[in-house]
Formats: structure tokens, C-alpha cells, sequence
């Protein structure tokens, strides 16, 4: 597979027609391996002439967000100097220019921003249903299986056998049983198609991983945020949806909630919580039953709770240092400014931010914002946070001198 990227790269240096395969926006491990895979197949069954070459649909200052897929190239061998991401190749200019074929894979639908594509896309390999039905020459390939990594090990398995190494194997083997959650009936995400191709390739080489021993190691790498940043975290595993010029995002955070039993056992000042029932587990959510507290009167919980939690990292003495904790004296003022100063028009003199009387005009029934807060881009509560934390920087090195 190294020497076979390598080539991949060299041919983005020459001007010559290329076939991409590319896999979906949200580039998670099933997409990444299926596009490396596929590509793969078709460079060696091709007639000679022919570049295949497969591009992650992400830029690659993003791969560090895909804890799985780092942990996985590592382990399989695969440097990510070899890998192409979208940022590193110009589809739109070798449309232009005549010299690009699209292969789409685990997804069929390409964006509103690369519409002008569609009409050079040649194949599509996907495990969803079709929203958009394609017309020849363009060869459709949809089955409802668990991964669509399986649709590649059928192609390749069915197609020549014979190019399949023990890496390639264990890349397959190991996405599929990820993708389909360690083949657990219970789950019941795995198809009859997943269980066959999983044992065909454990068949072919019997010294790949264990399912359970491959599975945990990529579940825990897959939601391990160690080393990421605030803004990383939020758009890991990130969705999106996009109606009529309206754009929702959806984010997780992937960390334990143990703030929770200070809030609920409060009573300086009480918060009067009632816990909310919810299908997530991971998900703790309460009604507020006492409104008269504001995030000016709550931030000294979090403060305690926090200096708590860090104290509980202390490292005793004489032992060896094994985590490195940076404790920085919160200041509450400082504190009540960065909460407040996020919303326009909310000053420290004022707890919240009243809303303005409607309008006194015969033609307008009632104000919008009497039913709810101005809207805040994520952008803007970022470059705000960031401005706080420049401003105290300065301010702390100012006090050192």
C-alpha cells in the first residue's frame, strides 16, 4: 500500500487525467479505509495508464479530530505523509481542464459547493439508501450492510483475491468490525453480508486481531479528545444539516460530567433542579426550579467545583510526576466579564439582558425578540473566548513585570 500511495502523490505533480475515489464529508474510518481500499483495487485491475487515486474528503488539518483513524494508520503501518485530503488536490480545475472521473464512495450525493462534479461522477459504492438516482453510463452500486467497507472486501474478494495482503486485510477487518459495533446481534447493525466477509478475511489470514481486542482499541481511540483543543472537541464527530439557508450544527463532547452532583446537591445558592428525562445516557439535563439564579450567582459553584477537581489531581510528594496540571487562580470578576461580555448589551451592573418593549407600531403584532435571545454564531463566541484569553494573558504578564 506504500508504494502504491507514494505513486498516488507523484501523480498529483504531473498534469494527466485522474480517476478519484472519493469518500463522504464526515471522512470517518469506514470512509477513509473504503476510499484507500477501492482505490487500491482498481489501480491494480485496470488497464495500465489509468491513475487511481483516492482523496479523504477532509482537509488534513482535520485528521487529528479522528482519533480512531490516526490510532488505526498507525497501528496498520500507513504514513499520513502518503494520504491525499481535499485541500491538497483541485477537483474543480481538473474538471475544468478535462482531466477528472469521480468514483464516490459510502455516499452518493455530492454537496451543493461541488454540484458542478456530478456530471463527471462514473461509479458510486454506498450502504444507505438512494436519494439521487443516477443514469447511465454511471455504474450504481447500493446494498444495506453494516459497513461500507464490506462492499469493498466482497469487491475485492470477488474481483482478484490475489492483490489482498494482511495489511489491506486488516485495514477491512478491522473498520468493518468497528462500523458494526463487534458484530453484536443485540446491536443488530452487522448483516448476514458483514459476519460473512469478516470470517472470510479472519479465514485468510487467522493471525489478524481479535475482534473484542481490535474493537476496544479503536472504540477508546475513537473517543479519546486528549490533546484537542476546545474548538477541536466541538466539531469532532460534528453533523450538519442545511435548509433553505439555514445551517444547524450538532456536536458531542466526549467527557464525563462529574459537575453534575455539585449542582444537584447545591444549596449556597440552591438551584431547586429537577432531573429531566432523557433516552441518551450519557446526557444528565435538569429544569432550573429556581430562576432567580443567574450565571453571575452560579459561577462561584463551578469555580469551588473546579478547584475541588483539580485538587484531587494534586500529585503527592515523593511520587513521580506522571500528570502535568497547570492551576491558574480563577478570578470571579474575570469570570463574570467573559460570561457577560459574549451577549452585546449585557454589562456587569446588570444580570441579564432585558429584553426591548415591542414596538409600538399598529403594524407589528409583537417584537421577535420577545421570544428569545439574539442569535450567536459559533464563530463569534470563539473569536470572543480568544480575545479574553489574549487580554488576561497580557494583563498577567503586565503583573509579573
Amino acid at each position: 500500500m506504500e508504494d502504491y500511495l507514494q505513486g498516488c502523490r507523484a501523480a498529483l505533480q504531473e498534469s494527466q487525467p485522474l480517476h478519484v475515489v472519493l469518500g463522504n464529508e464526515a471522512c470517518d474510518l469506514d470512509s477513509m479505509v473504503s476510499a484507500l481500499a477501492l482505490a487500491f483495487y482498481l489501480a491494480k485491475t485496470t488497464q495500465a495508464g489509468d491513475v487511481f487515486v483516492p482523496v479523504l474528503n477532509i482537509k488534513r488539518s482535520e485528521l487529528p479530530l479522528r482519533g480512531d483513524s490516526v490510532f488505526f494508520l498507525q497501528k496498520i503501518h500507513i504514513p499520513e505523509s502518503l494520504l491525499i485530503f481535499r485541500d491538497e488536490i483541485d477537483l474543480h480545475a481538473l474538471h475544468q481542464a478535462g482531466q477528472l472521473t469521480l468514483i464516490l464512495v459510502d455516499h452518493h450525493v455530492l454537496p451543493r459547493s461541488d454540484a458542478a462534479l456530478e456530471e463527471v461522477v462514473t461509479e458510486v459504492l454506498d450502504h444507505r439508501p438512494i436519494e439521487q438516482k443516477r443514469c447511465p453510463p454511471c455504474h450504481v452500486s447500493v446494498e444495506l450492510v453494516g459497513s461500507c467497507s464490506t462492499l469493498v472486501t466482497e469487491r475485492i474478494l470477488k474481483g482478484a483475491p490475489e492483490i489482498l495482503d494482511r495489511q489491506i486485510a486488516a485495514l477491512l477487518h478491522g473498520t468493518i468490525i468497528l462500523d458494526c459495533v463487534n458484530m453484536d446481534v443485540k446491536i443488530g447493525k452487522a448483516t448476514l453480508k458483514d459476519n460473512k466477509y469478516v470470517e472470510k478475511l479472519e479465514a485468510l489470514f487467522p493471525d489478524l486481531p481479535k475482534r473484542n481486542d481490535i474493537f476496544d482499541s479503536l472504540q477508546k481511540a475513537k473517543f479519546d479528545v486528549s490533546g484537542l483543543t476546545t474548538e477541536q472537541m466541538l466539531r469532532k464527530d460534528q453533523k450538519t444539516i442545511f435548509r433553505q439557508g439555514i445551517k444547524v450544527a450538532i456536536s458531542a463532547i466526549y467527557m464525563d460530567l462529574e459537575i453534575c452532583g455539585v449542582l444537584e446537591h447545591a444549596d449556597s445558592p440552591s438551584l431547586k433542579l429537577t432531573p429531566v428525562t432523557s433516552t441518551l445516557l450519557n446526557l444528565q439535563a435538569y429544569l432550573q426550579g429556581n430562576t432567580q439564579v443567574s450565571r453571575k450567582k452560579f459561577l462561584p459553584l463551578l469555580e469551588e467545583a473546579l478547584s475541588a477537581y483539580l485538587d484531587s489531581m494534586t500529585i503527592p510528594s515523593g511520587q513521580p510526576e506522571t500528570v502535568d496540571v497547570s492551576r491558574e487562580q480563577v478570578n470571579k470578576e474575570e469570570l463574570d466579564r467573559a460570561g457577560t461580555s459574549l451577549i452585546p448589551g449585557l454589562s456587569q451592573e446588570e444580570e441579564e439582558p432585558p429584553l426591548p418593549p415591542t414596538p409600538m407600531n399598529s403594524l407589528v403584532d409583537e417584537c421577535p425578540l420577545d421570544l428569545e435571545l439574539p442569535k450567536l454564531s459559533a464563530e463569534a463566541i470563539f473569536e470572543k473566548c480568544s480575545q479574553i484569553s489574549r487580554s488576561q494573558s497580557t494583563t498577567a504578564s503586565l503583573s509579573k513585570k
